[in-house]
């Protein structure tokens, strides 16, 4: 097991970090999605095709890389469709496909990724997916329709797509009803799938964590209350400890969980959904108790404070509530 990043796992993270400090700090998130960003993020660095293969113009990267640049993205809060295309490409991995996996690499394409709810049948796909992440930006859908893994693509007929209002608005989400939509059968992806976003997702968390005690720990050593500073009171300090400490365990469940997916696939479940069941509720919290102690200026709007909250309660729930992932990992440790 390794828990520590490699030489060359740092020299990612420092290229990503540097590269979003400029391109997309934390207060343009507000601004919404930026081709522009996604455009560079993956020709200067090729993120989004980290994990795929060499054979389609990927980098051949393991999960233990993508978890280092996906807790960069999320320290910044990168709007736009990069985690869900990063989930549309995990599922790609269990059922290539040529065209999809080298357009993703090459930055042409983005993707989004959907459970359940489409059938197919002779004149297409049809369902109602109401809640797809990233929905509006992305050009192909991959959706479940019985055991089967179908590509359609969003701008193609049959096609119907909502723009949602969501908490977070640093990354939309969109109502989608396909009517018929054309849909080519990729393959059965496997079960695997869902773990493997599972851990993806918690590595998201993990930046939004890191960035929002980060910032709530410098503005200890600066802000003036009574006379002293605030990161003096044993009631902050006691706060800060605490959120530090949800930090370190958050850490090493997700480097455990990239770990298990690239080298253990029998520790993949359990590990994906400890990931859930501890980092998703982790992240809310830290960024929950980071904007308490700003005072009254976390509450504004203009404070990037409130984006850190928002963020974290949509990722805790993106994949289903904490007692879904605390369930199932008692299933498994057969509690």
């Amino acid at each position: 097991m390794k828990l520590v990043l490699s030489q060359e796992q740092r020299e990612l993270r420092a290229a990503v970090r540097d590269f979003l400090a400029a391109a997309s700090p934390p207060g343009k998130a507000r601004q919404g999605y930026d081709p522009q960003v996604y455009a560079r993020l993956n020709g200067e660095l090729g993120l989004s095709g980290l994990i795929v293969g060499e054979e389609y113009g990927g980098a051949g990267a393991g999960f233990a890389e993508l978890a280092v640049a996906l807790e960069e993205t999320g320290a910044v809060l990168l709007p736009g469709p990069f985690l869900a295309t990063v989930f549309a490409t995990i599922a790609l991995t269990r059922a290539p496909d040529k065209e999809l996996l080298s357009g993703i690499a090459e930055g042409r394409l983005s993707a989004t990724l959907a459970g359940d709810g489409a059938t197919a049948g002779g004149d297409g796909l049809t369902g109602t997916l109401p809640r797809v992440l990233s929905g509006m930006e992305a050009d192909v859908l991959l959706v479940t329709a019985g055991s089967g893994l179908y590509a359609v693509d969003l701008t193609g007929p049959g096609v119907t797509r909502t723009p949602l209002d969501t908490l977070d608005i640093t990354r939309g989400q969109a109502g989608i009803v396909l009517d018929g939509a054309p849909g080519r059968l990729l393959g059965e992806p496997g079960d695997e799938v869902a773990d493997l976003v599972a851990v993806a997702l918690a590595a998201e968390q993990l930046g939004v964590m890191r960035a929002a005690l980060d910032a709530i720990v410098a503005y200890a050593k600066i802000r003036v209350a009574f006379g002293r500073y605030i990161g003096s009171y044993q009631g902050v300090k006691h706060k800060l400890a605490d959120m530090h400490g949800k930090l370190e365990q958050a850490e090493s469940i997700v480097r455990y969980a990239a770990w298990a997916a690239d080298e253990a696939a029998d520790e993949l479940p359990g590990a994906a959904a400890l990931a859930q069941a501890y980092v998703g509720r982790a992240c809310f919290e830290v960024a929950r108790d980071h904007l308490l102690l700003y005072g009254g200026i976390g509450y504004t709007w203009e404070h990037d404070a409130h984006l850190y909250f928002k963020r974290a309660k949509t990722d805790e729930v993106l994949l289903g509530p904490t007692r879904i992932h605390r369930a199932r990992l008692a299933e498994l440790l057969e509690l």
